[in-house]
């Protein structure tokens, strides 16, 4: 691949994602210092020239979310004002995709100003995977390429649950079912869907399983897991309803709070996520979890971008 003008940066929210994005694309990360002053100030200096350079910054929306972002802001700023001639941000997972509607009153659609922070910031194109609402692509004026992880879901599944021709695709909310259903007709499997009633965000009161998983294996799949208390509760319904294993397939682990005691505490064979947000780290305490890498699927859209190819054969298969 011609690397004389493209130019790829990494923030501090995932480098190794980041460096295995660019193995793959068999070019060198470029130069960029972040620090931050004893305020808390966050400083960038890039390293080296980006003028007239196709630029792609990569930070993840994970951990320190918001010194995370305002590390994103503030890259894509400095190779705006240094003459890039385009900068394409990527990330893996976009910050705020849970607040992308109104739906209680005087609440904020956050995701909708994260969009225009990052358009005022002067990105010109945003590549991310598995967005919480698709249509959160309309909150940009500038084009977005949501991948899907589901390819590799597809391909984790084939190889690593023995019994998944007998399994049964499950949707732990009706948010999801979308999702869910478009795997199983894949797969050509049946598919289930478990309906829950809050008591307020977070914390789910009740679980009631639409369809039949008896003598099965089910197969959990999400966008998100934060907390991991519906994925806990949802595997432990449909155990109670006689399904034989339950595995869990999650594109964003967040991760967060008690949710790795949740998981080895729960009945779940196996809690799988990508690698969109690092979790090496975690894996030492919870030996449930499992990886799908992605590095791929980020690698071939931005090869695909930068030399001016169709993106939208990724969405359906393996880069």
């Amino acid at each position: 691949m011609a690397s004389n003008s493209i130019k790829i940066l990494s923030g501090n929210s995932h480098p190794d994602l980041a460096k295995l994005i660019v193995k793959r694309l068999g070019i060198e990360l470029s130069k960029v210092t972040v620090t931050k002053y004893s305020n808390q100030e966050t400083a960038v200096v890039i390293g080296e020239s980006v003028r007239d350079e196709d630029v792609f910054i990569i930070q993840s929306g994970c951990d320190e979310i918001n010194d995370n972002l305002m590390e994103l802001l503030i890259m894509i700023n400095a190779c705006k004002t240094a003459s890039a001639r385009r900068i394409s941000a990527v990330i893996p997972v976009f910050p705020y995709a849970r607040q992308d509607k109104k739906d209680k009153s005087r609440a904020p659609i956050t995701a909708k100003l994260v969009a225009n922070m990052l358009s005022v910031a002067g990105a010109d194109h945003v590549i991310t995977m598995d967005l919480h609402a698709s249509q959160i692509q309309g909150f940009f004026d500038c084009p977005v390429d949501n991948l899907y992880g589901e390819p590799s879901v597809l391909k984790y599944i084939k190889e690593n649950i023995p019994e998944w021709k007998s399994a049964v695709i499950v949707s732990p909310d009706a948010g999801g079912a979308k999702r869910a259903t478009s795997l199983a007709d894949h797969l050509d499997l049946d598919f289930a869907l478990i309906h829950k009633e809050r008591k307020k965000a977070n914390e789910v009161s009740k679980m009631v399983l639409v369809g039949d998983v008896v003598g099965k294996v089910a197969i959990l799949v999400d966008d998100m897991a934060d907390t991991c208390g519906t994925l806990g509760l949802a595997a432990k319904t449909l155990m109670d309803n006689n399904a034989t294993k339950v595995y869990a397939i999650v594109i964003h682990g967040v991760l967060s709070g008690k949710a790795l005691q949740v998981i080895n505490d729960s009945v779940l064979t196996k809690v799988v996520v990508t690698n969109t947000i690092p979790h090496e780290h975690k894996k030492a305490i919870c030996p449930k979890l499992d990886t799908i890498d992605i590095s791929s699927i980020f690698a071939e859209s931005i090869r695909r971008t930068h030399n001016g190819e169709s993106v939208s054969y990724l969405f359906g298969n393996l880069a």
